[in-house]
């Protein structure tokens, strides 16, 4: 009978100790595995190969991972990339695959994010954050969310001018975002990130994906989305700049009027009235004193910089001019090292910018090779034939290819990346279901889909990774804002293309 005991009590306990030192939930990673080895075995499509398929079913499955929380990120990323390297679902060999598993390590986009974080560690090493941080609570700081107000309209005046969403978002507002919640003691590190932090946070990243939409300079794939406008159209249909912004200006400005209202609401910050905070932070802009020589340097940076991601440079002197904005991001941060203003260490210990350099990277990469092995030409042609023989009303058509062009999103790491491998598609099925005194407004219903889908996930657009690493709003939290806010900006647009686009005869 002791001998029966103690069989039965080695594997439970065999099972308590691996969970007291794994680094991993075990009961997470037993579904996650389930979830895995179910998809596997279902029969791979028509349309796809073995490999294709098998490469969807891990990357889903990593998608599973990261919401259970199995594991840190960049380990279930890291571990992402192993298995796709040793399953060689993307090449023949391992060496292909590994090469394939690290390229996206390389993507420009990805190093743009890196940079920018480092690049954001001058405003605190400086004080310039917490100084910029103090003069908006001077000017908006009696209510938290007149704050968040002060945030959209810094993003929607720089919005025009910077081609850059992540530029924008992660490299220029969040740090001031962080210097006005670290102003108020809202720090992730004390766990004190509720008081104001997760609020304001949540506010620079929507704002950066409304004002996204407003402006055909205001992210890197709205000139894309012109040209598909322009095929699907047969040249008939072409935004320029002006037009653009005249069609998104209302139901942008609506969008960006209520956003900070309804976070507060979904995301209530703790602290809401602060009555005191405006003399506080008066106080404090005195004591500081003038400005020192490194938070000069810093304004001359970012000064060079917006100039630099806006093309001045190109609009005075010619194309020859351009420069990249990952290329810029680099400038700028070179200047920090050479003046001081940060040193090699700094740009080691930023753990938060290498961590997402390994766990964007690792999407990034399955998102490019899910299109890269017809994953996604499959799925976009399926929807293609799906809809045509359905039978459906047109509005009903023309209403689900636009939420599944926007959900889809779920499968991307990168805006530009499911731009280019969907929208056109998406726009065919479109310009075939619907008369074609309504194809205008639904082509612009589709244009403001575009990146109103960047809300979504902490990985939908590069401005995402940046904010979400810095830890003041969790995964479920910020998953479940991003589905709220998609769907009502989506009900946003929907609603007042009956009226603006009307009065502007567009139907």
């Amino acid at each position: 009978m002791k001998n029966i005991n103690m069989q039965w009590s080695r594997p439970s306990a065999l099972f308590r100790y691996f969970e007291q030192v794994v680094p991993f939930r075990i009961k997470p990673a037993l579904i996650t595995t389930a979830v895995l080895v179910t998809l596997l075995l279902i029969p791979t499509p028509d349309g796809l190969t073995t490999k294709a398929w098998a490469l969807l079913a891990i990357f889903l499955t990593t998608i599973v991972a990261i919401i259970l929380k199995v594991m840190p990120i960049g380990v279930m990323a890291m571990m992402a990339m192993t298995i796709v390297a040793l399953t060689q679902v993307t090449s023949t060999s391992s060496k292909g695959a590994i090469s394939d598993a690290l390229a996206s390590l390389s993507n420009p986009l990805i190093w743009l994010i890196v940079v920018a974080v480092l690049i954001s560690r001058g405003l605190k090493k400086t004080g310039l954050g917490n100084r910029i941080g103090l003069l908006f609570i001077s000017l908006l700081g009696r209510r938290t969310i007149g704050i968040g107000y002060g945030i959209a309209i810094c993003e929607l005046v720089l919005a025009p001018f910077t081609p850059s969403n992540t530029a924008r978002g992660g490299g220029i507002v969040h740090p001031i975002m962080k210097s006005i919640a670290s102003a108020f003691h809202s720090d992730p590190a004390s766990g004190t990130e509720r008081k104001m932090g997760t609020y304001l946070s949540l506010v620079n990243m929507h704002a950066n994906t409304i004002t996204s939409g407003m402006f055909l300079t205001a992210t890197a794939p709205n000139p894309l989305v012109v040209d598909y406008l322009a095929k699907v159209t047969n040249q008939s249909f072409h935004l320029s700049w002006t037009t653009w912004a005249l069609y998104m200006l209302v139901p942008g400005l609506a969008c960006l009027l209520l956003m900070p209202l309804a976070l507060a609401v979904i995301a209530p910050p703790e602290v809401k009235v602060t009555p005191h905070a405006v003399d506080y932070a008066k106080t404090e802009l005195k004591r500081m004193g003038r400005l020192a020589g490194g938070e000069k340097v810093m304004i001359g940076t970012f000064a060079l910089l917006l100039l630099l991601w806006a093309n001045v440079p190109a609009m005075i002197f010619g194309p020859a001019f351009m420069l990249d904005p990952t290329v810029v991001a680099f400038v700028g941060l070179f200047v920090l090292i050479i003046t001081g203003t940060i040193d090699w260490d700094d740009v080691l210990s930023e753990k938060s910018a290498w961590d997402t350099l390994i766990w964007f990277g690792a999407l990034v990469m399955m998102a490019e090779q899910l299109n890269k092995t017809g994953v996604v030409s499959w799925f976009s042609n399926l929807l293609r034939d799906s809809l045509l023989a359905s039978g459906m009303s047109w509005q009903a058509a023309a209403s689900l290819l636009v939420l599944l062009f926007v959900f889809s999103h779920y499968c991307f790491a990168s805006t530009t990346a499911h731009i280019s491998a969907m929208m056109l598609a998406f726009l065919t099925v479109g310009a075939a279901l619907v008369p074609a005194e309504y194809l205008v407004p639904l082509l612009l219903m589709m244009v403001a889909a575009s990146t109103i889908m960047m809300t979504l996930t902490h990985y939908a657009t590069g401005t995402s990774p940046i904010i979400f690493g810095s830890g003041y709003v969790p995964l479920g939290l910020w998953w479940r804002v991003g589905f709220l806010m998609c769907i009502g900006e989506l009900a946003i647009y929907a609603i007042l293309e009956n009226s603006w686009w009307k009065l502007l005869g567009l139907w």
